[in-house]
């Protein structure tokens, strides 16, 4: 009996109670019913199983099965084994004709915010491949709790990978690995607070995600100035109290564009001089289409410079995999704040990770997706060409996402409008750091997100609200 409970069947937890065992395992099986434990469908035990789990005679767990039956509690086929009957959900109050009823908010037909690549597109059967591979090749040690920088197979594919694709001067024992670039954020805005800074620099636009969490981290998040050409590093010399600066050097998200080449050098030239660090937030540098991708701000000086990456928009966000290209200097003290293992990120999922980059799938993959997104993009720029000649298009040389201008004074309108549509899009505002003055209007359109099924749609939904 002891080797069959052991071994036979699912797991099912019953407390029995009251007077003899086969009216005991029936009210235990109703109030499992009862209570949602036990949802219709669900498949329980082989009456041989459950009766050893018991220890109980099998003749007793037949017999409650069938009485159960009868009651309508279970049902019976050959084939499908015994499993929860359906139940009908109690009927709720219907409200009086008096009452006025709140328009119910569904969810949208069409998805355009930005920061989701095409999930429908995730590499599924070249994955799964790499998957394989991996845990077949992995060492035992690797289903230990780990080093707490992330698996070496996978810190020794990003620096030859983010070297050769990204300019960036990585070795494996300068990396940290993390899950996504919030919790690499978090680690970061810890460090900096042990480190007495005071404030973290921040762009005039960005994801409020961020600024909230180096806030709650207890630093000062002061706004850099913005113009035409971009974000202003020569301000950074004013902030006396900055230690570092947040910045999206290669595509600045939302409004787009990159970095110029002298104000690069301002901020690096800031970092030597004031002994302050550059957090380079490098999110879809893979995807640029009228010329080659602008290099890793990084490159100009890997000790003033993290280099914070992720397979978020390359892949999909789900994995929760990003990584730090850390100085010298950092490493051990954000692994310290990671804690004494590698709790983040899945060993397996890194091991594939690393697997997909050194077989040349990532690369054929981006690849895909870059051809994929663009074709996306110069659709969206004739769409709204052809129907909203007026409306600009600006951002689209790189990325999964658009900025469309609006006239003055009509983004909330508009947004309004898309909703009525369906049409889920978010407004340049919205990313507007709250001591930065109103400079435009416009949405900032996601066109990776929708599926290619959806997509069509999606841009005719958008056209039709433009003004």
């Amino acid at each position: 009996m002891a080797d069959e409970w052991a071994t036979f069947g699912a797991d099912l937890h019953l407390e029995l109670r009251g007077q003899g065992l086969r009216d005991g395992l029936m009210d235990a099986l109703r109030e499992a019913v009862r209570s949602g434990r036990l949802g219709a469908g669900v498949r329980l035990p082989s009456s041989r199983s459950l009766a050893a789990d018991l220890g109980v005679a099998r003749n007793t767990v037949a017999d409650a099965y069938a009485e159960l039956v009868a009651e309508g509690w279970l049902t019976a086929r050959q084939g499908s084994g015994t499993r929860v009957a359906p139940r009908s959900a109690p009927r709720r109050p219907v409200p009086s004709r008096t009452t006025t009823a709140r328009p119910r908010v569904g969810r949208p037909t069409y998805d355009l915010h930005p920061g989701t690549p095409d999930l429908a597109s995730f590499p599924r059967a070249d994955w799964l491949k790499a998957a394989r591979k991996a845990l077949l090749a992995a060492p035992h040690e690797a289903f230990g709790y780990g080093d707490p920088r992330g698996r070496i197979e996978l810190r020794t594919a990003l620096a030859e990978y983010l070297g050769r694709a990204r300019g960036v001067h990585a070795r494996p024992e300068h990396i940290v690995i993390c899950s996504g670039f919030v919790h690499g954020l978090m680690l970061m805005g810890q460090v900096l607070k042990a480190r007495r800074v005071r404030e973290v620099a921040v762009e005039s636009y960005g994801l409020d995600l961020h600024w909230d969490l180096l806030d709650r981290a207890g630093l000062r998040i002061p706004a850099l100035p913005f113009d035409e050409r971009g974000t202003r590093t020569e301000g950074l010399g004013a902030l006396a109290g900055a230690g570092a600066v947040l910045m999206t050097p290669a595509h600045q998200f939302p409004l787009g564009g990159a970095l110029q080449p002298d104000r690069r050098a301002a901020a690096v030239d800031w970092a030597r001089a004031s002994g302050g660090l550059i957090l380079e937030d490098d999110y879809d540098g893979e995807f640029r289409y009228d010329r080659q991708p602008v290099g890793a701000l990084q490159g100009l000086d890997p000790e003033r410079v993290v280099y914070l990456g992720t397979a978020s928009k390359s892949l999909a966000p789900g994995l929760r995999l990003a990584w730090m290209v850390l100085p010298r200097d950092l490493v051990d003290e954000v692994a310290a704040a990671k804690g004494a293992v590698d709790w983040a990120s899945s060993a397996t999922d890194q091991l594939t990770l690393a697997e997909f980059l050194a077989s040349g799938a990532y690369d054929r993959h981006v690849r895909a997706m870059r051809l994929h997104y663009r074709r996306r993009r110069d659709q969206l720029v004739a769409a709204v060409a052809a129907r909203s000649p007026r409306t600009r298009i600006s951002g689209i040389a790189a990325g999964l996402h658009a900025v469309l201008e609006l006239p003055p004074g009509t983004e909330e309108s508009v947004i309004r409008t898309a909703a009525f549509q369906g049409l889920a899009v978010q407004g340049v505002n919205r990313f507007r750091h709250p001591d930065t003055a109103p400079t435009m209007d416009g949405l900032v359109v996601g066109y990776g997100t929708p599926s290619d099924s959806a997509w069509s749609g999606a841009l005719e939904a958008l056209c039709r609200v433009l003004p």
